[in-house]
């Protein structure tokens, strides 16, 4: 889609802090966030809805997929600002794009605007 935002940010048009990225996946810091670390999982290819993916593991991408990148970037949050308590929620009502908002508990110390030392810190688990 020409005018979606996130479509955007996967074409290179618009700029984000990416902290992982594969064949059929993005995942990138929320300039709105909400806590540290505040991440967003997209499918590279548009839905409107998560549950537009298909079911098919053999399809690319896949709904299966998908919720296993939210897995891994959830547990690099958990390691990544020592929070054991991390939200996520299924979206695609402020932007009209599938994706998975994953975030550590509210409480988490430190500066939720300091995206490239957060992005950091999230990569850097995602390999640990």
């Amino acid at each position: 889609m020409n005018d979606c935002i996130f479509c955007k940010i996967v074409a290179g048009e618009i700029p984000a802090d990416k902290v992982y990225e594969d064949e059929d996946f993005l995942a990138f810091l929320d300039i709105h966030p909400a806590s540290c670390g505040h991440t967003l999982i997209i499918p590279k290819k548009h839905y409107r809805w998560v549950w537009d993916l298909p079911a098919d593991r053999q399809a690319s991408p896949n709904i299966g997929a998908y919720f296993e990148v939210a897995q891994k970037i959830a547990r690099a949050l958990q390691k990544a600002f020592d929070q054991e308590a991390i939200w996520s929620g299924i979206k695609g009502d402020e932007v009209p794009h599938a994706h998975v908002s994953i975030l550590p508990h509210s409480k988490t110390k430190g500066n939720k605007k300091d995206f490239a030392g957060n992005a950091a810190k999230i990569r850097a688990n995602l390999a640990a």
